[in-house]
């Protein structure tokens, strides 16, 4: 998904269009290298009993996949089109195409070559030439003079059709402020099924809702045994998601392609674990394309070291975007701002003699040191009040939640078709 939108934040800066295909029957398209044997289908007459060896794959088939891509590669390969080494879906040449299992993207700025290709693929495969892109893996996209909206609102009003409560009375905020949900703590569910279903749809939503990724994150620690206050956690996500089924993000046509980051964290955040919560966001120009909220794989001894888990974690993910950009021949200026509000945190990434006080900090997130020295990456302070990756790293106030929306949606503008009341 980072790949998709940034591909689309990139046709919207650019005023390029973006064509959509469907491959017919893709699966049967693969050319099977193994000895494949199947029972004959019902309804052939077979008297005897033979079995027969498939020379094409077929839907079912572990290798039906897998045979169905490296037929597409072969196919883009032989016309001319590279496949991307930061993303095997992706293929450039002078257009670009990303492909997701029947569904292929086009865009770029050579219409000619695009028709030649659509025409060549239609010939070998036969497809349904979908016109431009605006509905796409349930995400609804829309087109104003502004840039390009991400919506999942048909998706969003399926999923509350689904939901086990009368009372939709809108919330404010995803989660209740400073929310520390337990273990074991209250009575078991007794429809576990219920929740590990509205917690998975409510984790295919945040493609285009970033402000539910700490939500589903921390929902998502209870799948196995849900009890009364993780569902009741669940019920306020989904009157806010009610509340707010519109929304969605906007890749913006205007501005330079500057890639920028943030990255939070919220020390000790687990109370089952003691672990801390990982947040960054990645910004290009003042498009969001690509965001998470994680709990760190261990226990932090300090504010300082978890910050700096955080910060090693966006700057890997600053390192590949930078890598999959210049594949796109997208122009970065380099450094990367890396935006942190741990001074503590910036200054044992920037200075080496700090040594003393991380030894018991994993080498790995030495990572970010590494890119600051490399130039890749530079590091700057910002107080909380604008640190746009507060909300994946932790739930706040209704206050500081509206608060967060109004600085993104005036400085950025991520957030689209949202009221607050």
């Amino acid at each position: 998904m980072s790949s998709i939108r940034c591909i689309i934040a990139i046709a919207a800066s650019k005023q390029w269009d973006i064509w959509q295909l469907d491959v017919n029957n893709a699966f049967l398209h693969g050319d099977l290298h193994e000895e494949v044997y199947m029972k004959a289908p019902h309804g052939l007459s077979n008297p005897s009993g033979k079995i027969c060896l498939l020379q094409k794959s077929l839907y079912g088939l572990k290798q039906a996949s897998r045979q169905w891509f490296a037929k597409l590669t072969s196919e883009l390969i032989s016309r001319g089109y590279t496949q991307s080494k930061n993303d095997y879906s992706l293929f450039l040449k002078t257009a670009m195409i990303l492909k997701v299992v029947d569904d292929i993207l086009i865009t770029g700025n050579d219409s000619k070559g695009i028709s030649q290709l659509k025409s060549h693929l239609h010939h070998i495969f036969t497809i349904k030439d979908l016109g431009k892109l605006h509905f796409f893996l349930g995400i609804e996209v829309g087109y104003t003079t502004s840039g390009i909206s991400l919506t999942q609102t048909k998706y969003t009003r399926e999923l509350l059709s689904h939901c086990n409560i009368q009372d939709l009375t809108p919330t404010v905020t995803p989660l209740p402020q400073n929310i520390k949900l337990h273990q074991q703590e209250g009575e078991l569910y007794h429809d576990p099924t219920y929740y590990r279903t509205m917690v998975g749809k409510m984790n295919f939503l945040t493609h285009t809702r970033p402000d539910l990724a700490f939500t589903v994150q921390h929902l998502s620690q209870f799948l196995q045994e849900p009890r009364a206050p993780h569902v009741a956690a669940l019920h306020h996500a989904l009157r806010y998601i009610a509340a707010t089924e519109g929304q969605g993000i906007l890749l913006n046509s205007s501005g330079q392609l500057t890639l920028q980051a943030f990255s939070d964290s919220d020390w000790a955040a687990c109370p089952n674990t003691r672990r801390s919560v990982t947040g960054y966001v990645l910004m290009l120009g003042s498009s969001p394309i690509t965001w998470k909220s994680k709990k760190q794989s261990t226990v932090s001894k300090s504010s300082s070291e978890a910050e700096y888990r955080a910060m090693s974690s966006a700057a890997s993910e600053v390192t590949w975007m930078v890598r999959l950009l210049q594949e796109l021949q997208v122009p970065i200026t380099k450094p990367v701002i890396l935006h942190c509000d741990n001074m503590s945190a910036i200054h044992i990434a920037r200075n080496p003699i700090y040594h003393e006080r991380t030894k018991h900090i994993e080498i790995d997130c030495h990572f970010t040191r590494e890119k600051v020295l490399e130039g890749l990456i530079q590091l700057t302070y910002l107080p909380t009040s604008s640190q746009l990756a507060d909300i994946w790293a932790r739930a706040g106030s209704a206050y500081m939640h509206h608060e967060h929306n109004l600085l993104i949606a005036r400085h950025y503008k991520i957030i689209t078709r949202y009221d607050m009341t």
